[in-house]
């Protein structure tokens, strides 16, 4: 059983950074996608970024291209996602999970099924 613990967030001002951490207490290294996920209130589970373990390759959804960035410390069992350029409307708890899977699976939100249990992150205008 796969634990995920996340940590890094907090409040920050329109424009501002973070640095949100998820570190596994297993090893993690051989087929694993890692994905950071975020959830504001009344709204769905949105993926943001997945990387997978076999070959360090990372994916951006869209909606954060450009200012999420998603990376990977293998020794540490550590995924990281950097916010930058932070906006009001990325208020959301956030959330890191993981599955032993292919990589298409990487993209599917339904397919992880190790959780956190979120860390929250506050963007004020």
């Amino acid at each position: 059983q796969v634990q995920l613990m996340e940590s890094g967030g907090g409040s920050v001002q329109n424009g501002g950074s973070l640095k949100l951490s998820c570190t596994a207490s297993e090893y993690t290294f051989n087929s694993w996608c890692m994905g950071w996920f975020r959830q504001a209130p009344g709204k769905e589970r949105e993926r943001l970024a997945h990387i997978y373990t076999e070959t360090n390759v990372p994916h951006h959804a869209d909606s954060v291209r450009g200012r999420f960035t998603i990376s990977l410390d293998a020794a540490k069992n550590t995924v990281y996602l950097h916010l930058n350029r932070l906006k009001p409307g990325d208020t959301a708890l956030y959330y890191c999970a993981a599955v032993q899977a292919r990589f298409a699976d990487c993209y599917s939100r339904a397919a992880y099924n190790y959780w956190g249990q979120g860390t929250q992150v506050t963007v004020s205008s």
